[in-house]
C-alpha cells in the first residue's frame, strides 16, 4: 500500500482527473486576445513551419509537457505514456517533483523516463523551498544524474504548501540558494510557478541570480489550493483554503510582464493553457515554449497513442491560427499585427 509521499502523489492525479480543481472566476485572460482574420494568407499550409529549439536541442513544435507527477505506481504509467509521446511528435517533457526520487525507494521507476524520451529535451523538477530542508547542489545533482535530464527546474509552490497538510512553509531566504543551484549545476536550471503566476519583477530577480528561463505558470488552470483544500483532512485550512479560490496572476498578465521586465529570456508559458489557439495567443505576446499539463493528463492514464492524438490536434489548431493570419513560421507569428488585445487592433495602429 501507498504511503506518505507515494499516496500524495496518487491523491493528486486522481484529484486532478475527477475533481473541479481549477480556480473559481479566474481565467487565463487569453480570452481578452483576439486574431484578426486573414481572408487572403498568401501562404501553403503545407509550408507552415512549427519547430524551435529549447535546451540546445530541436523542438518539432513549441511545446512542452509540463509537470505532473511521479513517485506512484499511476504516475508510472503516465510518465512512460508522456515520455514515449513526447519523442514521438518532438516535444519536451518535464517530470513532476523528483523529491520522491531521493526520499521514497518505491516507483522510482516513475521518473526514469529516459529511455523512453531519448532525444528530447528532459527537465527534472525540485521544490525551490526543500533548499531550505536540507537539498543543496549534491541532492539536485544526484536527481540530474539519476533522470538524464538537460536541465533542472526550481518550483515554487508557497500558496500550496500552505494549504497542504504538512506543507513546508519556510521560504525565507531562498535566491541566495537559487543563486548557488544555478551556479554549481552541470545543466541551466529554471525556474517555475505551479499555477499561480510569476510577474516581471520575482522573474528579474531569478534572471539575476543564474535562472536561465521562466515557466510563469500562472492562473487561469489547475489550482493547486483547490487541490490540497480536497485533500485536507485539517477543517481549519480547508476553511481557509476557500478564500484562495480565484488567486493568482492570470497567464497572459504574466507573459506580458515578465517579457517586459526579461525581452530575450527563454519564455515558457503555462497554466491554463487547452488549445493550440491559446498557444499561438500567447506566442503573439511574448512566450517561446508552451506547457500543457492536465489537456494531457486523462489521455496519459489510457495509452500514448492517446496522448499522440491529443498532441496532434494541438499542432492543427496552431497551425490552422497560424493559417489564419497568415503566419507561415512562429517568428512570422511573434511579429503579426492581426491580433485585437482587449480591443485594441495591432493592424491599425500605426498603419
Amino acid at each position: 500500500m501507498e504511503e506518505g509521499i507515494n499516496l500524495r502523489k496518487t491523491e493528486h492525479i486522481q484529484l486532478c482527473l475527477t475533481e473541479n480543481v481549477e480556480g473559481v472566476n479566474k481565467s487565463t485572460g487569453l480570452e481578452g486576445i483576439s486574431f484578426i482574420h486573414n481572408a487572403l494568407p498568401e501562404i501553403n499550409f503545407a509550408d507552415i513551419q512549427i519547430s524551435t529549439s529549447f535546451l540546445n536541442k530541436p523542438l518539432q513544435a513549441p511545446f512542452l509537457v509540463s509537470s505532473m507527477t511521479g513517485g506512484s505506481e499511476l504516475a508510472a504509467k503516465i510518465n512512460q505514456n508522456l515520455a514515449l509521446a513526447a519523442e514521438e511528435k518532438g516535444w519536451a517533457v518535464a517530470l513532476g517533483s523528483t523529491r520522491a526520487l531521493l526520499e521514497s525507494d518505491a516507483h522510482q521507476s516513475s521518473f526514469l523516463i529516459r529511455k523512453q524520451a531519448p532525444t528530447v529535451p528532459l527537465i527534472a523538477n525540485l521544490g525551490a523551498v526543500q533548499l531550505n530542508y536540507g537539498y543543496g547542489v549534491e541532492e539536485a545533482q544526484r536527481i540530474v544524474d539519476m533522470t538524464e535530464a538537460d536541465s533542472l527546474v526550481l518550483h515554487l509552490n508557497s500558496l500550496q504548501e500552505a494549504v497542504q497538510d504538512g506543507g513546508d512553509l519556510n521560504f525565507a531566504n531562498l535566491l541566495p540558494k537559487v543563486e548557488e543551484i544555478c551556479r554549481n549545476l552541470t545543466v541551466p536550471v529554471g525556474a517555475k510557478e505551479v499555477g499561480f503566476g510569476i510577474d516581471g519583477f520575482v522573474a528579474e530577480k531569478l534572471y539575476s541570480a543564474g535562472v536561465a528561463y521562466i515557466d510563469v505558470a500562472g492562473a487561469g488552470g489547475t489550482s493547486w489550493s483547490q487541490v490540497e483544500k480536497l485533500r485536507s483532512q485539517d477543517p481549519l485550512r480547508k476553511a481557509a483554503a476557500e478564500a484562495f479560490n480565484n488567486w493568482g496572476l492570470p497567464t497572459k498578465d504574466c507573459i506580458v510582464s515578465v517579457r517586459n521586465k526579461l525581452p530575450h529570456t527563454p519564455l515558457v508559458a503555462s497554466g491554463g493553457m487547452k488549445t493550440g489557439v491559446d498557444a499561438a495567443k500567447a506566442i503573439t505576446i511574448g512566450a517561446d515554449v508552451i506547457g500543457f499539463a492536465r489537456q494531457l493528463l486523462q489521455a496519459a492514464t489510457e495509452s500514448a497513442e492517446s496522448v499522440i492524438t491529443t498532441m496532434e490536434q494541438i499542432e492543427l489548431e496552431l497551425k490552422m491560427a497560424m493559417f489564419g493570419i497568415g503566419a507561415a513560421s512562429l517568428e512570422e507569428l511573434k511579429k503579426t499585427r492581426r491580433v485585437s488585445i482587449m480591443g485594441r487592433s495591432l493592424l491599425e495602429q500605426n498603419s
